[in-house]
């Protein structure tokens, strides 16, 4: 199992357990069915969206087992152990942090490498970190996190940029990753510590 491969395993893995939670949050923990797909819609939703896009089949949880492994992994652990996993909001914020940064990043190389423009490979490195998110919060009633004040997708475009334009001029690939992810992740935990966040538009 490569590198990349495993932190795309662990990042599907956080977003199951992610969407379990808010479902769990919501009452509908009873629902073990609802409980399942509101996690599985988050690990994979942005992912779909993104190879649905760029016309990428079979997609990849289709004919990878392991998408579907790790997902229920991801849900039966928020059912057996949801409580201490509230006590861990901070490392889950952690994870889920280290998650878009890496899916952002992972998103606009498969755009490039089909030969997608740049703009469009920035706006799918997006997609491929938050849409899940944006579908689990409107199934469970909440005002996606993109479309609040908090900086979250904008770490990502931040990051999705400066890889462009890097790998443009000829950056190492790996290394324009790790510090494009971790530009990500800085950027994010940089503005949830000290509350940033962008200009509000009065209309």
């Amino acid at each position: 199992m490569s590198l990349p491969y495993f932190i795309d395993m662990i990042g599907v893995l956080v977003f199951a357990i992610s969407g379990a939670l808010a479902a769990s949050g919501k009452k509908m923990y009873q629902d073990l069915f609802g409980v399942f797909f509101t996690g599985f819609i988050s690990a994979i939703g942005g992912g779909t969206l993104r190879d649905v896009t760029l016309g990428v089949y079979p997609l990849a949880w289709v004919k990878d087992m392991n998408y579907l492994i790790f997902i229920t992994a991801g849900v039966i652990i928020t059912v057996l152990f949801k409580r201490i996993i509230f006590r861990l909001h901070k490392v889950i914020f952690l994870l889920d942090t280290i998650g878009i940064g890496v899916y952002t990043i992972l998103g606009v190389q498969k755009s490039l490498q089909h030969g997608v423009n740049p703009f469009a490979a920035i706006i799918l490195g997006m997609i491929s970190a938050v849409f899940g998110g944006v579908i689990r919060d409107t199934l469970i009633n909440e005002i996606p996190l993109i479309f609040q004040k908090e900086i979250y997708a904008t770490a990502c475009m931040a990051g999705a940029v400066v890889f462009v334009l890097l790998d443009h001029y000829g950056i190492h690939t790996e290394w324009n990753a790790i510090g494009c992810v971790l530009l990500i992740i800085i950027v994010r935990l940089i503005a949830v510590k000290y509350r940033l966040s962008l200009p509000k538009i009065d209309l």
